[in-house]
């Protein structure tokens, strides 16, 4: 095998193994199907291993194929980004882009400032910006289809790095009329008896709720699960239940509408950062964006009933 096509046998590699089919892997290579095809088949007989077997529609991995994988990949990704690697380092860095994925919630009220400020200082660069639930980002992330991900960890899995950025109170939040409203200090044993309106099971706001709830062997009910925190802040302010939210998706004008009360005596502080693969390459675009997402951007707010927690 020529040295010369070795970097083009590896990337059809890579970007087949990333997508799952061959169809996939030329369109983002911008070639054919039989090139991608050839390409592939150039490599197995070269390294003497067969690297993908097909079941139904799609390819996937042989051992041999995982293992060539891990070997290939950084090294497919460093010299794809060479050119941006080279501005960075006289620099520049004013084209290029970045695949973010985050949950509804995160994409309202965390990364608009967030991409405010970068695109302030890098217009040029394109920013995709994938709207998923967590099971769909983690998918994302692990076939490298976004550079990373933006959003709220428990728990880590093996194969996943988790960097904490920022910290928000919990927060209790109740139509005017309720009867918690009427009350500054409250227990969790007041929240008990109340329906909860809450995200989905499968997210981590219901899992934190719920281990809370257990851990002080309180029974909670809930009345209605809604997924996005702008729908919840909704359905509270017609009166139909109560929630536990995060304090940075209340806005000046859901605190004239809601009453507020500080639970982080019993809830743990949400963390929001960066999600990626462990080994991951971030390009130097991506690595700017991270840069730029410092802890000063996002002061605690202040919010009614503060001091009951305390």
């Amino acid at each position: 095998m020529y040295k010369g096509n070795l970097l083009k046998h590896l990337r059809a590699f890579c970007q087949t193994a990333r997508t799952g089919t061959v169809s996939g892997a030329a369109e983002r290579l911008y070639v054919s199907q039989p090139s991608v095809s050839q390409q592939i088949r150039a490599l197995e007989e070269e390294l003497g291993q067969q690297l993908f077997d097909r079941q139904g529609s799609r390819l996937h991995l042989t051992p041999a194929g995982r293992t060539l994988l891990e070997l290939a990949r950084p090294l497919v990704d460093r010299i794809d980004a060479l050119p941006d690697e080279f501005a960075r380092a006289f620099g520049r860095l004013d084209s290029g882009e970045i695949r973010i994925a985050a949950g509804e919630s995160t994409i309202l009220h965390l990364l608009p400032a967030l991409l405010q400020r970068f695109r302030r200082q890098h217009p040029g660069i394109f920013v995709h910006l994938h709207n998923v639930t967590g099971a769909d980002g983690m998918g994302l992330i692990r076939s490298d289809e976004v550079d990373f991900a933006v959003g709220s960890m428990i728990d880590v899995p093996d194969d996943i790095s988790y960097r904490p950025i920022y910290s928000f109170k919990p927060v209790l939040i109740a139509h005017r009329d309720h009867p918690l409203a009427r009350r500054r200090d409250i227990t969790l044993a007041d929240i008990s008896p109340y329906g909860l309106i809450l995200p989905p099971r499968r997210l981590t706001t219901y899992t934190l709720i719920d281990r809370v709830f257990q851990k002080h062997k309180l029974p909670f009910r809930v009345t209605l699960e809604v997924g996005g925190w702008e729908v919840i802040k909704k359905f509270v302010k017609q009166g139909m239940g109560i929630s536990i939210v995060t304090s940075i998706c209340l806005g000046d004008s859901d605190r004239d509408e809601l009453v507020t009360r500080d639970v982080s005596r019993w809830f743990p502080q949400r963390t929001y950062g960066v999600v990626m693969r462990k080994g991951a390459y971030l390009t130097p675009q991506a690595r700017r964006f991270i840069e730029l997402m410092s802890p000063d951007l996002f002061p605690e707010p202040e919010f009614a009933g503060r001091r009951s927690a305390a």
